[in-house]
């Protein structure tokens, strides 16, 4: 599919007033996508657990207005008003304005809560854009009738195609908000290997997967709650005539290929080496960057290194992976859920902040509530 295929032709119904919740999930990824192309595209593709717990529940409420050429809106978290966040609703609503031409016929009221703390490298903006995402593909959705050709009504009345053009969208709020809306592993980017895949929106992993993937469990250990040093908008934006950025795509595409064997085959060694490899490769990144920055704080080295030590005494499939930002999260199959969550609790706790974890597990993917 291209950009063309989710320009809708027209609209028929009309509808004054309504609302509609979604609740979408975070993500973590396995290959990490770090630098970006113009419009949102990924310089190379990623693959990632779709979480569960650790989710965005979205309200929006629209009514129907004068037409004019602002858009009109009102963005609250926790139900207290953040106009803070509207420049960034500003910026998607003109993105995605062409394919969801109704966004000036009303005024929005979006409401938003997390499961976790904003900003602090759990994905926010992920969860966040693609509840969002959904909620106006549910509006979309209403204001199509049978009037609207066949071709139209049927592609936006295919829960596929509701999906397909969600992750679109989201994408261009947050670009890994594409990987938000299904489960358990979703690829997004282009790759020879996937079939199937686009650099536009994500799609779910369409292979074998070994049962030693099934129900696999992440605690993060919330090393840093605060807003991150740098934003992820600006930490792509590095990469731009980074040195090392044409061999980091390669590398990328290449542990994207070998990741498809290894979900196959279960083999768990292999799987952490290029888990973790893949982790520190992204905030490597990041440290070789021009500026530079380190997003790891000191308890999380304390922490890698303790899971590391752990892993070699007792031969745990325990590993980590990091998003950009300090947190840890911590991987491991479910077999090895009370050994593991034993040894978080004696030894890793002491190095998040006032003691605070996440425990969640790969989940299915966005809700309407």
């Amino acid at each position: 599919m291209t950009e063309k295929d989710f320009i809708p032709k027209t609209y028929s119904n009309t509808i004054e007033s309504g609302s509609f919740t979604w609740s979408s999930p975070s993500n973590i990824a396995l290959v990490k996508y770090w630098g970006k192309r113009e419009h949102q595209i990924p310089e190379n593709p990623s693959i990632s657990f779709t979480l569960d717990n650790c989710k965005t529940t979205t309200t929006l409420s629209f009514l129907k207005k004068d037409a004019n050429e602002a858009f009109s809106f009102d963005v609250f978290l926790d139900d207290e008003k953040k106009d803070d966040f509207k420049p960034k609703i500003e910026t998607f609503f003109k993105r995605v304005e062409l394919y969801l031409p109704f966004l000036k016929d009303y005024h929005f009221k979006i409401e938003t809560s997390n499961t976790f703390p904003h900003s602090s490298g759990i994905a926010s903006s992920a969860s966040g854009m693609s509840a969002l995402a959904l909620c106006l593909m549910s509006v979309e959705k209403e204001l199509i009738n049978s009037d609207v050709t066949l071709k139209t009504t049927e592609e936006i009345l295919n829960q596929e195609y509701f999906i397909k053009k969600a992750s679109f969208l989201a994408r261009l709020g947050s670009g890994s908000a594409c990987r938000s809306l299904e489960g358990d592993l979703v690829v997004w980017g282009k790759h020879d290997a996937i079939k199937g895949s686009s650099d536009l929106y994500g799609v779910k992993y369409p292979f074998e997967v070994h049962q030693n993937f099934k129900n696999y469990q992440d605690t993060i250990l919330l090393v840093d709650k605060g807003e991150k040093q740098v934003s992820s908008t600006v930490g792509h934006n590095l990469m731009f005539g980074h040195p090392f950025a044409q061999e980091r795509f390669k590398q990328a595409n290449k542990n994207l290929s070998d990741m498809v064997s290894i979900l196959k085959d279960g083999n768990l060694d292999t799987f952490i080496a290029l888990v973790e490899s893949e982790a520190l490769t992204l905030h490597a990144m990041m440290m070789t960057s021009m500026p530079y920055f380190i997003l790891m704080k000191p308890n999380t080295l304390e922490i890698i290194n303790k899971i590391w030590a752990f892993r070699n005494e007792t031969g745990s499939k325990i590993c980590f992976t990091l998003d950009a930002g300090a947190n840890v999260h911590v991987l491991y199959p479910e077999y090895e859920t009370s050994q593991v969550l034993e040894f978080i609790q004696n030894e890793l706790v002491a190095y998040c902040q006032n003691g605070q974890y996440i425990c969640d597990v790969i989940g299915l993917g966005a809700n309407k509530l």
